[in-house]
């Protein structure tokens, strides 16, 4: 037995992974044990749970897999700073500390963390973006396939171009600090007052209430942007090198004033300025895939970094770009790293071989812990809960379709959970995509969160191509794509709606205007980020879709993560459980147990409430 631990730890989203013999058998972010929003610290808990799961000890481990590497990284940094001297003091005053504590001693933290009584455990360093790669090619579908990672920094490399075939990647071209897609965009998160690392996502989902009025600006002013993708940035905008923020006083003087305040009122400038951001990304990747493609000849892509999470370029990339297929890694930030660190250890170190079967290895992605129903069933009593126990599958899913069908709000726990930032039907809070107010409700009422962010559908792989503009040759299983819906899907828009879409100042109230058949998962430009669901990755998933179908008529349902704003995906019954009480869903599903809220305590209920989301810092 060959097994091999990959680790990601000390910027965001540490993570810990475990191949063994060349099979993924466990991987999950520290955050979700720890409830600590992007949780950096090492992943003492992941790695507890990957050994767990294989049944594994750590002198069973055939070696441990870093995802980067620390003395590069940190070289990066001093001539960075240097060559900002003295202006990047501050920021230098307080990032040596935890260089000095940590990150310089990673070897030593793994020495100790896997000291074996007569054994040294073999320690391997990948570079940054070799993990990318690794974990976008070595898990896909291809035999051979052009390779992308994008995101703000690792080392030196901000982007990559590459190939892969059979066992073995090879990257060829790299763009270099500081110039970096990831830390543009970032920029720009920052600026309209959401969170750098974590509030990405937000910009993105504005994007569609804007225009993109600024796109001339970003690439005439703070960026020289060359037909193959790559570029350069003009610095004196950006404060990122040497300073505590992103962005610099030029920044602001051209784009209007100061940073938004978080929590502060979106005006439709800042709507603006994320449609012009994500028009310039798309531009980007739109660019480098085709040079990519130009350079390769081949006809798949794989793709990963953190930027490989913008499912809307993601979309354009498949529809208007040359690859014939797309496939992109679901843990696609620093996360997924730690499983490329133990793939390129299995397959480009020790040779091992790969075979592509043209379905990928990642297992739906499902690949963190589960819980029995009868495990759920001792705690459910312990904790009083009232409950129903449906022996029969089917019974249970005819009546959670039926609830959903009622307008009902789901939360849904089932399998193991999902690697990476999406909820895949695992840790999932559901909800009828036809019902016009559920979208609304599940932002303010479930989520806490801004009203105008996106749901996602989740739809039966079979019958996708008939909603949205996606050929039924193609699937997005993972999320990481979106697509627009078909005109035969579309609603046609009243006068009055059209000057409501157009001009309102409150995007409630753009929000409110019935687009399609799917209300309450069609964003105000038609788009959708879509997941395809098929019985062999998603089992009981699909299954539930399939019994709503039935019901219904319809395919789709709104999917989105299990958790309220500022907390990580639910990851244990007890935590779905206090977020099911905490917030105004209808139902629970816990494996075979249901869960009614109307049952519930009314008066524990409300004290649970209280108490469950104070321990949650707004993201």
């Amino acid at each position: 037995m060959t097994a091999i631990l990959g680790i990601s730890a000390y910027y965001h989203d540490s993570a810990a992974a475990l191949v063994v013999d060349g099979e993924i058998v466990a991987a999950a972010q520290e955050e979700r044990f720890t409830r600590i929003k992007h949780d950096p610290a090492f992943p003492v808990n992941a790695v507890d749970y990957c050994l767990k799961e294989a049944g594994i000890r750590r002198d069973q481990l055939s070696s441990v897999a870093y995802y980067e590497k620390p003395l590069t990284k940190f070289d990066r940094l001093l001539e960075s700073y240097i060559g900002y001297a003295p202006a990047g003091f501050g920021s230098f005053r307080m990032a040596l500390p935890l260089w000095l504590k940590d990150k310089l001693h990673i070897k030593r933290t793994l020495r100790k963390e896997f000291q074996v009584p007569g054994q040294k455990i073999p320690l391997v360093f990948t570079h940054h973006h070799e993990s990318h790669a690794s974990s976008a090619f070595f898990p896909s579908p291809f035999h051979e396939a052009a390779i992308l990672t994008i995101d703000g920094v690792g080392e030196w490399s901000t982007a990559t171009f590459g190939r892969g075939v059979g066992n073995r990647i090879q990257l060829d071209a790299q763009m270099k600090f500081p110039h970096s897609l990831g830390l543009l965009y970032s920029a720009m998160t920052y600026y309209c007052g959401f969170k750098v690392n974590s509030g990405e996502y937000k910009l993105m989902g504005l994007a569609p209430y804007g225009k993109p009025v600024y796109a001339d600006i970003i690439i005439e002013r703070l960026m020289t942007l060359k037909e193959d993708g790559s570029f350069q940035m003009n610095m004196a905008y950006f404060n990122y090198c040497q300073g505590l923020t992103m962005t610099s006083a030029r920044f602001h003087a051209l784009f209007g004033g100061p940073p938004r305040s978080s929590e502060s009122s979106l005006e439709q400038r800042h709507m603006d300025l994320a449609a012009s951001i994500q028009s310039v990304t798309e531009e980007v990747v739109l660019r480098m895939g085709r040079e990519l493609h130009r350079r390769t000849g081949l006809k798949n892509l794989v793709m990963a970094g953190g930027v490989a999470l913008n499912c809307v370029a993601n979309g354009r990339l498949r529809r208007e770009g040359p690859f014939n297929d797309i496939w992109i890694q679901p843990a696609a930030g620093d996360a997924g790293g730690a499983l490329g660190a133990a793939l390129f250890t299995w397959h480009q170190l020790m040779g091992k071989p790969r075979e592509a079967t043209g379905q990928d290895t990642q297992h739906g992605s499902w690949l963190g812990p589960r819980y029995t129903t009868d495990a759920i069933h001792r705690f459910l009593v312990s904790a009083e809960a009232p409950h129903e126990v449906f022996e029969e599958e089917t019974k249970l899913l005819e009546a959670v379709a039926d609830l959903l069908a009622q307008g009902k709000i789901i939360g849904w726990f089932q399998g193991r959970m999902e690697f990476g930032p999406r909820a895949l039907g695992a840790r999932s809070i559901l909800g009828d995509a036809r019902n016009m107010e559920m979208q609304a409700a599940m932002n303010l009422k479930i989520k806490f969160r801004e009203s105008f962010r996106p749901f996602a559908p989740s739809v039966l792989r079979e019958r996708a191509s008939e909603f949205f503009a996606l050929g039924p040759q193609h699937e997005s299983p993972y999320m990481l794509q979106v697509a627009p819906l078909l005109e035969s899907q579309r609603v046609p828009l009243s006068e009055d709606d059209r000057r409501v879409m157009a001009t309102a100042s409150d995007l409630f109230k753009r929000l409110h205007v019935v687009r399609s058949k799917l209300p309450a998962i069609t964003h105000v430009d038609y788009s959708a980020r879509i997941q395809t669901v098929d019985e062999k990755r998603h089992g009981r998933y699909y299954r539930l879709i399939k019994a709503f179908e039935h019901l219904t008529g319809s395919p789709v349902i709104v999917n989105t993560s299990f958790n309220v704003r500022g907390e990580p995906i639910v990851c244990t019954p007890e935590q779905a459980y206090r977020c099911f009480l905490g917030t105004d869903m209808d139902a629970l599903v816990l494996e075979n147990c249901v869960l009614l809220k109307e049952q519930m305590n009314q008066a524990a209920t409300a004290a649970e409430r209280a108490t469950y989301l104070s321990q949650f810092e707004l993201d």
